[in-house]
């Protein structure tokens, strides 16, 4: 896709974000919302509220993506106004770290209910609207956590390594109906949530940096939106030598963090 058609694919759609209060999702709002009608959806009114007064040609619904229910009322709400979607960012999502020496089942299990099964209600509600798009488009926040096993990811990276993988087969399934389908991969981004992390975090950029990326990559269609690629590469490479090495070298960064912790 050349750069003209590139740019004029992003723009004139219906757009509907979720997590759009803060973050990469709130930075995607605000550069989206310019040539778009993005409809931003979070958990909270406040914010939400917050970010329409800022750009009075926002639509805001809130919802909980934990609850399908609102989802299901969000959706009815965008086919009302809409009629149609053309592109779905499910960016909502948390992160919270497993300590192993205290091990909690019900972490693990609120990490899968935000990150994957919010992204699983989100994809059930949208699809009907999608499919009446000319050029539907889906894209899925996950994580470059999921390119090798970082010290106590282990339950955030596993439900962002599910929202990989659904999509690697949901694009078998929907290609063939014409969808266009991203998998969103960043490294740190300096966000209220990472800005509770207590160890070093390389190459770290501003939400509108990321959201810059993203929307380049969604306006050329690609299936892998990784970035930085210094960050992602290197971590793709651990994932590939031996396992003897690699879990030498995660081993030590976890005492690293535990040390910091």
């Amino acid at each position: 896709m050349s750069a003209s058609k590139s740019d004029s694919h992003m723009q004139g759609r219906v757009i509907w974000i979720t997590g759009a209060s803060s973050g990469i999702g709130k930075a995607l709002t605000r550069q989206l919302v310019q040539h778009n009608q993005v409809i931003a959806t979070a958990r909270s009114e406040d914010k939400l509220a917050q970010l329409q007064a800022e750009m009075p040609q926002l639509k805001i619904i809130p919802a909980d993506v934990t609850q399908p229910d609102q989802l299901a009322a969000a959706a009815q709400q965008i086919e009302t106004d809409f009629g149609h979607l053309d592109l779905l960012i499910a960016n909502a999502g948390h992160c919270e770290y497993l300590d192993v020496r205290q091990f909690d089942s019900a972490l693990v299990r609120r990490m899968m209910e935000v990150n994957f099964m919010g992204f699983i209600h989100t994809l059930e509600v949208a699809l009907p609207l999608l499919r009446r798009s000319r050029y539907p488009q889906l894209a899925a926040m996950s994580s470059s956590s999921v390119y090798a096993g970082l010290p106590r990811a282990e339950a955030y990276s596993a439900s962002k390594a599910a929202i990989t993988q659904f999509m690697e087969s949901l694009a078998a399934d929907l290609r063939p109906e014409g969808f266009s389908l991203s998998v969103i991969h960043p490294g740190f981004v300096d966000t209220d949530l990472t800005r509770n992390n207590n160890f070093p975090m390389p190459l770290i950029m501003a939400p509108d940096q990321a959201a810059s990326r993203i929307i380049r990559g969604l306006a050329r269609q690609r299936f892998n939106i990784d970035f930085p690629k210094g960050l992602t590469w290197t971590l793709r490479f651990l994932k590939t030598i031996p396992y003897v090495l690699r879990h030498r070298i995660t081993a030590s960064m976890s005492r690293n963090t535990q040390h910091e912790s």
